[in-house]
């Protein structure tokens, strides 16, 4: 957050008209995008980093085919395949056959997979916290209330205008890290 240039806000004032607001927040979001593209291609070079994303699916979202696992993660199914079989062969995941059509299975955390989660968030939350530890409590306060905010209103218009019966939250889930 810094000092707050650029913020959109008239100079001074702690206001900003809606169209002030919509040109600083588009601004930010552009540049907050960035950096956490920068952060995940940082994570795909560490060891690990697909299986934190395929943990984090299935803890948050239950057992699921590999097929939409590798949909819902914008990964390639081969990639999702090595990474299912892996994790089977040191217990993170589990299959089971799929009852609607037995030909395939489903996948799910186990006990050790989702305590392999909980660590990983663990390790991000504690990033975060050393990030925000110098902000003042009402800032990390209100930097969370207005997060929610915006993420629900963004999923709001995004079901009136889409309007299918098409659950938002599946695209907007892709980039959420509260849990992952």
């Amino acid at each position: 957050m810094g000092s707050g240039s650029g913020t959109g806000a008239a100079p001074g004032t702690g206001v900003a008209t809606a169209e002030e607001a919509a040109a600083g927040l588009g601004g930010q979001i552009v540049r907050f995008t960035r950096l956490v593209a920068a952060r995940r291609h940082q994570t795909k070079l560490e060891q690990g980093a697909g299986e934190r994303v395929l943990l984090a699916r299935l803890v948050r979202d239950g057992e699921q085919r590999a097929t939409d696992l590798a949909a819902e993660t914008f990964l390639d199914l081969s990639t999702v395949s090595r990474q299912v079989r892996s994790m089977v062969d040191r217990g993170l995941i589990g299959r089971r056959p799929d009852p609607e059509d037995r030909r395939g299975s489903l996948l799910y955390a186990t006990e050790s997979g989702r305590a392999v989660f909980e660590t990983y968030r663990q390790q991000r939350d504690a990033q975060l916290a050393q990030l925000l530890a110098p902000w003042p409590p009402e800032d990390r306060y209100q930097l969370i209330r207005l997060m929610t905010r915006l993420n629900d209103d963004l999923v709001e218009h995004q079901r009136n205008r889409h309007g299918d019966g098409t659950p938002p939250e599946a695209a907007a889930q892709q980039g959420a890290s509260t849990h992952e």
